[in-house]
């Protein structure tokens, strides 16, 4: 899919991206508690390289790390920096593409992908440019976090939906719903997303649909791919061990 689709796809969603959630400040502390514990060191300089409206990023920040956010949508990342203010952190971000980091090499402690952003690209050619450019900006030993979709599961059922989720606002109770559907090409790989939002506005519904495309990359694949990228002993820690909801790619950068 474009660059310029993902950006339009996360600009229009940025406003409610918060409503996917049941509860996001608390999928914000739990988050942030479980890449905190896998970094193991206080005050990392990190780099969220799909910050979007800053789950990871604000739950790092508050667990003590200095955190720079990058995103392909600029009023995500703009949202980012406000709740991160509100929560009084600090928060740079920047609207740029993963394949094309503006950073200095050496840069960052730590690089975190995660949320299913990296199935953005679709082609391993882009994936391979993505894994580079996070190699190329973190410093000797430094540590990569990824997570995705379980894409082995998921690759041998290819499933047509998501189940609801549903966020119930703290004032007055009113529900938004939220679901997926998903049309599998023909290379039994790539989906056609169709995000769904049902929004509550004067007793009735709004209904809200945003569509993009992702690859079902692999966990044996993307660890490959990162191996080739210059990463060492890359592995999967599962969410059975880890209570992060996603698989998480783990690897450091090689010396």
């Amino acid at each position: 899919m474009p660059e310029t689709s993902v950006a339009r796809l996360y600009d229009e969603l940025a406003d409610d991206y918060h409503l996917i959630y049941s509860d996001w400040d608390a999928s914000i502390r739990r988050q942030g508690e479980v890449l905190d514990a896998l970094i193991g060191r206080d005050g990392a300089a990190v780099l969220d390289c799909s910050c979007g409206i800053g789950t990871q990023a604000i739950g790092l920040a508050l667990r003590g790390h200095s955190v720079t956010g990058t995103d392909l949508s600029r009023r995500a990342a703009a949202r980012a920096v406000r709740e991160a203010a509100r929560r009084g952190l600090s928060l740079r971000t920047a609207a740029a593409d993963m394949r094309r980091l503006p950073f200095p090499d050496a840069r960052f402690d730590t690089v975190v992908c995660a949320d299913n952003a990296l199935p953005h690209l679709l082609t391993e050619h882009d994936v391979r440019a993505a894994l580079a450019e996070m190699r190329r900006v973190l410093r000797p030993a430094g540590l990569l976090l990824i997570s995705t979709r379980p894409y082995e599961d998921l690759l041998r059922d290819r499933p047509s939906s998501t189940p609801p989720q549903v966020h119930r606002a703290a004032t007055g109770g009113e529900r938004t719903v939220t679901f997926q559907l998903w049309r599998w090409h023909d290379d039994g790989e790539h989906y056609d997303m169709e995000h769904f939002q049902l929004l509550p506005e004067g007793g009735e519904w709004r209904v809200e649909v945003r569509r993009t495309t992702y690859w079902a990359l692999g966990q044996r694949r993307l660890a490959g791919l990162a191996a080739d990228a210059g990463f060492v002993d890359p592995g999967w820690r599962m969410p059975q061990e880890t209570g992060f909801f996603q698989p998480l790619l783990v690897a450091r950068a090689g010396e």
